[in-house]
């Protein structure tokens, strides 16, 4: 059994999709593409796909990841091609490789975020950014299905930046740019977290909802401070692995007779 890890995005009117509506997407789009699936034991037999960390309703991203299981060999960038073709536009299959490691879900603990704030001008947005950054703790609140719950956000935020202001935008429209790493902790802090913590510090409060992208997920490197590429390890370890049957048919293929 083969297995292949997509990294894929929610882009533009998508970035609205829930969760469910991409598996529900993602599924046409295994049966469109042909895609020789590895199915579950059982009653209800259903495809072999493991996701992991999917962003939150409403956020774009440009680093979401799956697994999926196949039941004969095929070449991870044919099946990419033929799988982006399937899917919707805005929901892109922009990465494929062969899963040659183990723990893909264990490499992804770090998010880098970037948050749109319309209606706020680049210097409020450092005075917020200074004061959540000097403070100890920044404890919000957010409504689970337990009720209402108490976290502390300023411990999972590894950095958090105002950029400067664009240069081709309307001098009367500001806007302010937040950049911030977040560490994958227990309860997540998801960007909707921090925005509130920043509103319980400097009482910054963006006119409208904030526009909100996630640009990577994977491996916290603790020395550079950077998140890493979560498909590199498969990439490294393909280099050095034998070429799959899929890649080999051509070459194992008996010779016809000789003319």
């Amino acid at each position: 059994m083969q297995r292949i890890r997509l990294r894929y995005t929610k882009r533009g009117r998508l970035r609205f999709t829930s969760h469910r509506d991409f598996q529900r997407a993602f599924e046409r789009a295994l049966r469109r593409a042909e895609v020789p699936m590895a199915y579950s034991a059982g009653f209800t037999p259903h495809p072999r796909v493991s996701y992991a960390n999917a962003a939150p309703t409403g956020t774009g991203s440009e680093a979401e990841y799956l697994e999926i299981a196949l039941a004969a060999p095929r070449d991870p960038e044919t099946l990419r091609k033929l799988l982006d073709e399937s899917m919707p536009l805005g929901l892109d299959i922009v990465d494929a490789v062969e899963a040659r490691t183990s723990g893909l879900a264990d490499r992804l603990t770090a998010s880098i975020w970037e948050l749109r704030l319309e209606g706020v001008e680049p210097a409020e947005a450092q005075r917020a950014v200074d004061a959540f950054l000097a403070a100890e703790t920044v404890e919000v609140q957010r409504r689970t299905k337990n009720g209402m719950r108490t976290f502390d956000t300023r411990g999972a935020v590894v950095s958090l930046e105002a950029l400067p202001a664009q240069v081709d935008r309307p001098l009367d429209n500001a806007c302010a740019i937040l950049r911030l790493v977040v560490r994958h902790l227990t309860p997540a802090v998801r960007p909707d977290d921090v925005l509130s913590g920043l509103h319980a510090v400097a009482d910054l409060a963006p006119p409208v909802p904030a526009a909100v992208t996630r640009l990577a997920q994977g491996l916290f490197d603790e020395e550079s401070g950077t998140v890493t590429d979560p498909l590199a390890p498969d990439r490294e370890a393909d280099t050095a692995a034998p070429p799959t049957a899929a890649v080999n048919a051509d070459a194992k293929a008996p010779e016809g007779p000789a003319a």
